[in-house]
């Protein structure tokens, strides 16, 4: 992705070149080919707690996920699937564990895809089932395999995945594609999980060699916001860059609209997609005299539910702040008890510490509604 010459002794930034995939469709989100990299999530709620549920993927749809997995544990799981479905506006994904009567019916309920791992479904003839309803109700299904999935046979012959030898990950995973298209099912989409970082890495380059099929990646089991924030960036930021991924979640162990919220900011940064303002904020010094955390924190929760492309600029120093953050279409910067709202590096108001925070809110609203209707 870089090269350096005579003529350029330093590197040079080549534009991301996307490995071109299979396309499929998930409802009517298109995931592989030349559609952009969908930013996806699950849910921690019960499935069978309908309210709970839907409560937290029309936060997530807000968020920005555009597509969304629950958890098909039992019977009554599948069954909340059609009406969870009718009170969202995103794909619906069910994942399956083990048995294949769950899968069936949670397509027949109305999942859109399902995800599986089809060496544990308990033999062909179930997994020809589930294949078969899969096709009846035009569902892709994702041959989902992690570290700690593989087969017994297949650890035994290859060991343990490491970043130097994925060769159990990436079998586990052919092996389990081979057996949809034995059955003529190729609406395939694929992962390999690790919670390991450089597994993660290592196993992806090899299956992207290896296949056509669009790829999920993702770090399992990746932690709490700080470690799993870092783990799945490292890993997901260089596959991606690299043009290795499809769709991809992150995984944090946090409420599921932080992942939305760290996927779109991985994006933006490859600058690959964006969505929605773009914030940049100081980390505060000692010159800070008022509640940037706080006012920050709020600000960026507000921006989550705005799809302009806004530069936003929260700073603590009315001394550099607005000199710092110069090309910010609007920012707010704090001084004493006060601070000033600028828009490109220019006063736009000076407002005491308690006021300060609401005007420049509404300010941005009527910012954000101008750039979005100057749009369309």
């Amino acid at each position: 992705m870089f090269f350096s010459s005579s003529l350029f002794p330093f590197p040079v930034f080549i534009m991301i070149q996307r490995k071109k995939t299979k396309q499929i469709y998930i409802g009517e989100v298109a995931v592989g080919g030349d559609a952009p990299i969908s930013v996806q999530s699950m849910c921690n709620t019960d499935t069978r707690d309908v309210i709970a549920t839907v409560t937290q993927i029309r936060g997530l749809e807000e968020a920005g996920c555009e597509l969304i997995r629950v958890a098909v544990p039992d019977m009554a799981a599948a069954e909340a699937i059609g009406s969870i479905r009718q009170q969202i506006s995103i794909p619906l994904i069910a994942d399956i564990h083990f048995d294949s009567r769950l899968a069936v019916a949670a397509l027949e309920y109305g999942a859109q895809a399902i995800r599986i791992n089809p060496g544990n479904l308990g033999g062909p003839d179930k997994l020809a089932r589930v294949v078969d309803a899969a096709r009846m109700h035009r569902a892709p299904i994702r041959v989902g395999v992690n570290s700690g999935s593989i087969e017994k046979k297949l650890l035994e012959k290859y060991g343990y995945p490491t970043p130097e030898n994925t060769r159990s990950l990436i079998e586990s995973a052919l092996t389990n594609v081979a057996a949809l298209e034995k059955l003529g099912f190729v609406d395939i989409k694929i992962s390999i999980k690790s919670s390991d970082t450089l597994t993660t890495i290592a196993g992806y380059r090899e299956l992207s060699r290896r296949t056509d099929y669009p790829l999920h990646i993702g770090v399992t089991e990746a932690g709490g916001l700080i470690p799993g924030t870092v783990k799945s960036s490292v890993a997901l930021g260089i596959l991606l860059f690299e043009g290795i991924g499809d769709t991809f979640r992150i995984s944090l162990t946090r409420d599921p609209v932080e992942e939305i919220r760290v996927g779109f900011e991985l994006l933006r940064c490859l600058r690959i997609r964006e969505r929605g303002p773009e914030m940049i904020s100081c980390p505060t010094c000692g010159r800070t005299r008022i509640d940037l955390f706080s006012m920050a924190e709020e600000i960026e929760r507000v921006l989550q539910t705005m799809k302009s492309n806004l530069k936003v600029a929260v700073m603590g120093c009315v001394v550099n702040g607005p000199g710092e953050a110069r090309e910010a279409d609007i920012g707010i910067a704090g001084g004493h008890g006060a601070g000033i709202i600028f828009k490109k590096g220019e006063l736009f108001k000076k407002l005491p510490e308690d006021e300060l925070l609401p005007v420049f809110l509404d300010e941005l609203r009527k910012m954000d509604e101008d750039a979005c209707r100057d749009k369309e």
